[in-house]
């Protein structure tokens, strides 16, 4: 069934809504925030505003859209309270010395006039278009940009879950009207280091950072998690030039692709991935001075090829992680935690709807992201907490998608429970749409 209530939704639904509601004001608050979370966890393929409108028994369109556009709520105290609920609780809580991923993403968004829509480089069409790769579609510029949105969003994995913490509209200069010089421009840049600065602000201190090109290329940037007295773990682009000595002493500046190329296969160490698919790169790490950083860093080189000719990817990395800690094995592993952020991309946005969304001023858009992580938050806390496994699932939920359909059993089994006693409740709502139930 698409259709959802409230009053018909599992125990467990009702007793994490109303952690949040002090957050709110009025009855009417608290019943929009039940409807909208019970819209995204719901079945209907199409998680915009009007969908969950058109699906949510008792509750109008004018109404849910007033919720996510105009009530006096705060999407900070929202996204607040939901990291209080996890920490709150022994078997969700964050861990200590977790890697905190600073990433942006994109969707495409025709139109003219949402918030931040301009023609940008898109992160979600470099991983499916022409088959090339989002730093290498990055790399070819403004023929491969697209109209859409872009966030900025900061992540945490711990080694058990993987959660959200906080997201920033990226509003590009051509989107706003003063340009440049408009006081709401940030770059993307800024915007991270106001959203690590967040989660330093509520205790919340990283063992590790980690960061794409776009970020490491920056080294401002750097600069500034170093003064926050940060690890970090972050790309480079092929072109960066680095200055390097020699056995003699020598330094000379050379690009990093340059510099590869230069290597025998002999200087690459083979290590071998244990990820979902099974992985071999060859890495060698070395000592460098990047321009405006006062010490040599720890850089490396991973290519899935032992040699630059046969090599058809090739990264580049940079880390202020001391030795001995820093080794062929912990670059790559390490790393290889960014691939959580992709992961909760493309649940967030296959399942519960992140990208569907029929507002456009800023606040609204953030409003509607800040409900998705609550919906996203609460399927994880009830899937480490094991309460969906023993009442609806006879084996382990070992993935999101596996908990979200737990859940969703729960829903229909209660639905239709529901449904029994409450069928000319449910026809009344059929019939405000034109449609005979019975």
């Amino acid at each position: 069934m698409r259709e959802t209530t409230p009053a018909a939704m599992p125990p467990c639904f009702e007793k994490w809504c109303k952690r949040f509601d002090d957050c709110f004001t009025t009855k009417a608050q608290k019943t929009g925030f039940r409807h909208y979370i019970g819209g995204l966890l719901g079945e209907s393929e199409r998680k915009n505003l009007t969908q969950i409108a058109s699906n949510a028994v008792g509750f109008v369109y004018n109404r849910l859209h007033h919720f996510l556009t105009d009530a006096p709520w705060s999407y900070h105290q929202i996204n607040e309270r939901r990291l209080q609920v996890m920490n709150k609780c022994s078997q969700a809580k964050i861990n200590r010395g977790f890697a905190l991923i600073l990433d942006d993403s994109g969707h495409r968004k025709s139109g003219n006039f949402t918030s931040g829509l301009r023609r940008q480089y898109i992160g979600e069409i470099g991983k499916t278009d022409s088959g090339a790769t989002p730093r290498l579609r990055k790399a070819q510029g403004n023929a491969h940009q697209e109209n859409g949105i872009v966030v900025v969003t900061t992540h945490l994995y711990d080694g058990k879950k993987s959660l959200p913490l906080d997201i920033e509209l990226y509003q590009h200069a051509s989107s706003l009207p003063e340009g440049k010089q408009d006081e709401e421009f940030k770059k993307k840049p800024r915007l991270g280091i106001e959203l690590i600065e967040r989660s330093l602000a509520r205790g919340y201190r990283p063992g590790i950072v980690l960061i794409d090109a776009g970020y490491g290329n920056n080294t401002p940037f750097l600069k500034k998690l170093e003064e926050k007295n940060l690890k970090y773990l972050g790309g480079l682009a092929k072109n960066r030039k680095v200055i390097i000595s020699d056995g003699s002493q020598l330094k000379k500046e050379i690009r990093l692709d340059k510099y590869t190329e230069s290597l025998t296969d002999e200087a690459f160490e083979k290590v071998n991935l244990n990820l979902d698919k099974p992985r071999t790169v060859f890495v060698t790490t070395f000592k460098a001075k990047i321009s405006s950083l006062k010490e040599e860093r720890t850089l490396a080189i991973v290519m899935n090829a032992n040699s630059f000719e046969e090599a058809t990817d090739i990264d580049y990395f940079i880390t202020n992680v001391d030795e001995p800690i820093v080794t062929a094995k912990w670059i790559v592993e390490t790393y290889s935690q960014r691939n959580w952020v992709e992961v909760f991309y493309r649940e967030a946005k296959g399942w519960l709807g992140l990208k569907e969304y029929q507002v456009r001023d800023k606040r609204s858009l953030t409003r509607h992201f800040i409900l998705v992580f609550c919906a996203y938050t609460f399927i994880i806390w009830h899937k480490l907490t094991g309460g969906l496994r023993r009442r609806w699932a006879n084996k382990s939920l070992n993935t999101f998608t596996e908990a979200l359909e737990a859940f969703r059993t729960a829903m229909s089994f209660r639905f239709f429970d529901w449904l029994t006693e409450n069928r000319d409740v449910f026809a009344l709502h059929k019939a405000s749409f034109g449609f005979i139930w019975g």
